[in-house]
């Protein structure tokens, strides 16, 4: 993807997430890695209004060089796509969004509401509740909460990407508790597409009258075997 595309890229997925209310205000932020630096969605911008030049342009060692100033989210960013591409090479795009639904599943009682994981010690969002969910999302462990920008957050983002890829389960999305899901793929689209089934699966979630039991074993492996599943 060239730097023209990935800056029109950007804001055609920002406006889109803004206008069907994936995003509001000023929160959330998309970046994507090129061969010689990141492009970043500027701090405190609207991701329906963006503008391509005034994207925020920096080199491979996150030292701005160009736009308006960086989201402070480009340490994550960066700290994701470090852990990531060590098991998907293709990483080159990741979304944060304070997306509603996901939220309010950190808000309830953890023990009650998040299934645990086999991978990490850190609860998992959702369970498998659907095929596209498994299919297209897979495991979204939960961080605990810490300030938005602590470079902690980063840091435990970072070794829960790894811990799931060494035990044989690469993940394209966490969920920071009280902020928001993080995801990453290897186009815009396509994480936008991963952000979209992540909500309307916490979506369904959160009806009153879901039923919440996951796909069994059987199930799930089936998934894998047909669609290549993440689970």
């Amino acid at each position: 993807m060239t730097e023209t595309h990935a800056r029109e890229e950007i804001c055609r997925i920002g406006h889109s997430l803004f206008a069907r209310g994936y995003v509001h205000a000023t929160a959330g932020n998309i970046s994507v890695r090129l061969d010689d630096g990141f492009l970043i969605t500027p701090t405190d911008a609207c991701l329906g209004f963006l503008d391509p030049a005034r994207l925020a342009k920096l080199d491979a060692h996150g030292q701005q060089l160009s736009g308006d100033k960086a989201s402070k989210t480009i340490a994550l960013h960066t700290c994701i796509y470090a852990a990531a591409r060590a098991f998907d090479a293709h990483t080159a795009c990741v979304i944060h969004t304070h997306s509603t639904h996901c939220v309010a599943l950190t808000l309830r009682a953890s023990d009650q509401t998040q299934p645990q994981s086999t991978f990490a010690q850190a609860p998992e969002l959702l369970p498998a509740l659907t095929p596209y969910f498994v299919m297209k999302v897979g495991h979204v462990p939960v961080i605990d909460y810490h300030r938005p920008g602590d470079a902690q957050a980063a840091e435990a983002v970072a070794r829960t990407i790894t811990r799931y890829g060494e035990q044989g389960t690469p993940i394209r999305a966490v969920m920071l508790a009280r902020l928001g899901p993080n995801v990453w793929h290897d186009t815009p689209a396509a994480a936008m597409a991963t952000l979209e089934e992540l909500e309307e699966t916490a979506r369904l979630a959160c009806m009153p009258t879901t039923d919440t039991h996951a796909l069994n074993a059987a199930q799930i492996q089936a998934l894998r075997q047909t669609f290549g599943a993440r689970w």
